[in-house]
């Protein structure tokens, strides 16, 4: 359970900061409700972090290792990776285009309609993790 507390924590602080520096590129940005964007924000992150621990379970269930990120790190990252990118894709289209729950703003660069920061964020985000992880626990 050390493992996946690690690998949590690392998924609210790099996915906090994510968020932070995406937000202008989405609708919301220009709310004058600041409480509302800040509850957007945790919602956000929050699911940021659900995502980032459940997708770090079921790699570790595929090879069957709590500690995928030491022992595999680059196969186990792109099983994460891979798995995130499909959801996250999935995701933003369905609320974006189907239950309009958010929109990008006129700024967000698209990919076939996605936006690009949260399919970066998925590129990003769990190599970053990887490498941290690796070194708190070697540390």
């Amino acid at each position: 359970m050390k493992h996946l507390a690690i690998w949590a924590g690392l998924a609210l602080i790099l996915n906090l900061l994510w968020e932070i520096a995406q937000l202008p590129l989405y609708g919301l940005w220009n709310d004058p409700d600041p409480w509302r964007i800040a509850a957007y924000l945790m919602h956000c992150v929050f699911g940021d972090v659900l995502i980032a621990t459940g997708f770090y379970l079921s790699t570790a269930l595929i090879f069957r290792d709590m500690r995928w990120p030491m022992h595999r790190p680059w196969r186990g990252g792109f099983v994460m990776i891979i798995s995130s990118l499909i959801f996250t894709a999935v995701s933003e289209w369905y609320n974006v285009y189907r239950l309009g729950s958010w929109s990008y703003a006129s700024a967000m660069p698209l990919v076939f309609g996605i936006g690009l920061t949260p399919l970066l964020q998925w590129l990003v985000a769990p190599v970053l993790m990887i490498v941290i992880f690796q070194r708190w626990i070697k540390g």
